[in-house]
Parts: structure tokens; sequence; C-alpha cells
């Protein structure tokens, strides 16, 4: 899904009568079936997946990769990936997101800003023969100006 060969694995879990006060990092996956006070951020490099279960309460920042909502989140949310909404999710927020997946059901009480190109990691290309990354030059057998 969106050139991802593999979800990353949920390493840990905020159960069900846990509440959580402070921020929480993670990498790799969370799954919050509980309640969490503080901003929820995925750390390091890799791929990140968040899943807000129905019965979870989040109070503060939402950020990861990809992010799927089915509970409550008081705060911004920001998906660098992909955000899934699902039909019980509950948000009081802006939104920020890279694509977006919304049942029918749930809501947003705040903005839907798709990320633009300024909030993406650059992405680097190749330099050119050129040196300009913007003109590519073509190989000799392919231009057709070029005499052997």
């Amino acid at each position: 899904m969106f050139g991802w060969k593999k979800t990353p694995p949920i390493r840990t879990l905020v159960g069900e009568g846990t509440v959580v006060s402070g921020e929480l990092r993670f990498t790799d996956g969370l799954r919050i079936d509980g309640e969490v006070h503080g901003d929820v951020t995925a750390a390091g490099e890799g791929r990140t997946l968040l899943v807000i279960s129905e019965k979870a309460r989040v109070h503060g920042k939402v950020t990861a990769g990809h992010v799927i909502i089915n509970g409550t989140v008081h705060g911004p949310v920001l998906a660098d990936s992909l955000l899934e909404l699902q039909p019980k999710a509950r948000i009081v927020g802006d939104v920020k997101y890279e694509a977006l997946e919304m049942h029918q059901g749930a809501t947003i009480q705040g903005g839907l800003h798709p990320l633009q190109a300024d909030d993406k990691p650059a992405l680097k290309l190749a330099a050119s023969a050129t040196g300009n990354p913007d003109r590519v030059q073509q190989p000799a057998a392919a231009n057709p100006l070029h005499k052997i």
C-alpha cells in the first residue's frame, strides 16, 4: 500500500484501562486502547504505524507515518504517509496528511490540510552530467543531433 513493502510490526501496546501522562515516543508500531494525556510521536527514520482503537482517547498532538484512528483525538494529527479514519473516529483539531481514507461516520472538527511540497522531506535527485538536476543530458546514441 502506497509503496510500502511491509507494514511495521506493532511492538507497543497501551492497554484498555491504562492512562499515560506525558509524551509517548515509539518506533515501528504502537496500538493505543487506553488513554494518553500528552503527545504521541513516532521516532526514528523508518516506517511507523499508529493505531488508535475505538475505545482509545488521546489528548495531545499525534504524529506518525501511517495513522489509523477509530477512537478520539483532541489535538492536531500529522500523518506523513496515510491517514485512515474509521467509522468511529472523532478528531478535534487540524489534520495534515499525505493521503487520506475517511469512512462514513468519522468526524473532524478542524481543518483538513494535505501536506505541501514544503512540508515533505526533499527528494534528492541524481546529479546529471550538465550539473543542472532539472536538465538531463541524453546519451549520444539517443540524441538525433549528435554526429558519429
